[in-house]
């Protein structure tokens, strides 16, 4: 599939950055995996792409996919799919799982052990939503390229 340099941040006869994917095992342990995948993506569309990444995007990031794979593996009975990619100056974290209940925060409570993964997400973030799929939902969190 072919994106405008629009969708993708590039600029006009330069290639798009690879879109990396993650099949989450909700079973297993991918929290590094995924922090790192993110981490190496992000390096390679600054380094290789040129784009404004600052190394606090690459940081937020690592801790929302954390929280999101985390969630994916606390609530939902099946499969788990990652996927990050550029649009415009920003990263955009989607992260499928198989329940179709949509995550609610809580209110805040500084003395609650946990569950404060939406919280986090949304406070890191500079928008957050969540889709109704066909096999449970999907979130979706944007990030800044460059901090701001």
């Amino acid at each position: 599939m072919s994106h405008s340099p629009e969708e993708t941040g590039g600029h006009v006869g330069e290639p798009s950055p690879v879109e990396p994917s993650l099949a989450v095992d909700v079973g297993g342990s991918p929290l590094a995996q995924v922090r790192q995948l993110a981490a190496s993506f992000l390096t390679t569309v600054r380094e290789a792409h040129g784009f404004a990444v600052v190394d606090a995007t690459v940081e937020i990031t690592q801790l929302i996919v954390s929280e999101l794979v985390t969630n994916a593996r606390k609530y939902a009975p099946g499969p788990a799919f990652l996927h990050l990619r550029i649009t415009g100056d920003a990263l955009r974290i989607e992260m499928w799982d198989s329940s179709p209940v949509h995550p609610a925060a809580r209110a805040p409570d500084p003395l609650r052990v946990g569950q404060h993964g939406l919280e986090i997400v949304t406070a890191l973030a500079r928008n957050v939503t969540t889709e109704t799929t066909p096999a449970g939902k999907r979130v979706i969190a944007t990030v800044a390229l460059d901090g701001a």
